[in-house]
């Protein structure tokens, strides 16, 4: 039993669908359940949609019908008029419909949710309908029902007893029967309320499912040729990883290696169940395989990019020392707000943190600070991760930039730059 995951870039049109199909066709002799994102950029339309919705802005509606529009130019390019699929992604983007009809009383990350799933909801509709128009005998399935999470909406946290329950007690016999294909992001609540799982979820959403069905393997089909040093995007001369172990996996997506969700590996290392990163333009190529006794050929450094960054730095208003009860109230404001801490250092009279912006969460976060401590940050700033040899890479890429914070560990050196 095989589990895919195909992302957004896979299917940001009809020839990727195709493709995603002709793909499938050379794995019939196997039992497949197949994860699948949102189609192209939808997610962050989507997003958009959610922001303009909450500040009741004069473009939401228009900004809807864009993302509605797109998604019937792709069933357009798959489907003859009348094909049943046209009313049920119909109905589901209702769904959205609904939600924006009166004006905003929920929380954003709540309204996030419910808005911003509705992307998987509909790619998913239409892939399972034309593997069914190919003859690939295939079953819708909606993932609300068997990744169960709590109620931290946009980082859903698993609940996996309940989950692996409800796989198992499901989803083999559904296989015995066809292709599944269902959502990756989403969870449900139980109070049948939709989660998301953190931005990129699909894989982890994956490397559920295949450790509750003890899968044979995990494919996660990408725009890239496998797993590179470096962001292609960035840097030309990248080179690919035949192997990574999990170990090794686990710390490039921690650092922000944007390839792989970061809780993706630790449920396949539990149940050593091996990851295949492949190119979906040539399934052919083996691509880079993670598992538990990979072999890791550092050539070059690993070099990872986050954009977007904060640094802040909080200090007591009576100039005293940073100790440990007070770091114990910043680590509790950072956990209740949900902000995730990339890289921290402390002195004497100061604690200093880089992290993501999220403008919502920062915002309440700062709030929360300022009670009890001096707060100064700077925001739109890079942080440059590199692994395994990095001290001449961290030169070249540092050059011309303010370096405002710096950390060297054994094997990692960390640079916030502006």
């Amino acid at each position: 039993m095989l589990v895919f995951k195909f992302g957004g870039a896979s299917v940001k049109d009809a020839a990727g669908v195709t493709n995603l199909a002709n793909v499938v066709k050379q794995y019939t002799d196997q039992q497949l359940l197949i994860v699948v994102s949102a189609m192209g950029k939808t997610t962050n339309a989507l997003e958009k949609l959610t922001k303009a919705y909450m500040d009741q802005a004069d473009d939401m509606h228009d900004i809807f019908n864009e993302i509605k529009e797109y998604h019937y130019n792709i069933l357009a390019g798959l489907f003859e008029p009348g094909h049943p699929v046209f009313d049920e992604v119909a109905n589901t983007f209702v769904e959205i419909d609904w939600a924006i009809e009166d004006e905003p009383h929920d929380s954003y990350d709540f309204v996030y949710d419910q808005i911003v799933s509705i992307g998987e909801l509909v790619s998913t509709r239409i892939v399972n309908a034309y593997l069914n128009k190919e003859g690939l005998k295939s079953k819708w399935l909606d993932v609300r029902g068997y990744v169960h999470t709590d109620n931290t909406y946009r980082e859903g946290i698993v609940e996996w007893d309940k989950t692996k329950t409800s796989i198992i007690n499901d989803i083999p016999a559904l296989l015995e029967k066809g292709i599944i294909v269902t959502q990756g992001f989403l969870g449900g609540t139980s109070e049948n309320f939709t989660t998301t799982l953190g931005r990129e979820g699909s894989d982890y959403t994956a490397s559920i499912f295949a450790a509750c069905l003890g899968a044979e393997s995990v494919t996660a089909w990408k725009d890239v040729p496998g797993i590179l040093n470096a962001d292609p995007r960035y840097f030309a001369d990248t080179v690919k990883f035949d192997e990574l172990s999990y170990t090794e996996a686990i710390e490039m997506t921690y650092y922000g290696a944007s390839v792989i969700h970061p809780k993706t590996i630790k449920p396949l290392q539990n149940a050593k169940i091996p990851l295949l990163v492949k190119p979906f333009t040539d399934p052919s190529a083996a691509g880079t395989v993670i598992k538990e006794d990979g072999h890791n050929q550092f050539t070059k450094p690993v070099i990872i990019l986050k954009q977007n960054q904060v640094l802040l730095s909080v200090s007591g208003k009576d100039y005293s020392f940073i100790t440990e009860d007070h770091l114990s109230d910043v680590f509790r404001l950072f956990a209740q707000n949900n902000v995730k801490v990339n890289v921290m250092q402390t002195s004497a009279l100061s604690f200093s943190v880089c992290f993501d912006l999220n403008e919502q969460r920062f915002e309440k976060l700062l709030n929360g600070l300022k009670q009890d401590f001096k707060v100064k940050y700077n925001e739109g700033l890079m942080l440059i991760t590199v692994r395994h040899d990095g001290v001449n890479t961290i030169k070249e890429l540092t050059e011309g930039k303010t370096i405002l914070l710096e950390q060297i560990s054994r094997n990692t050196i960390q640079v916030v730059v502006k």
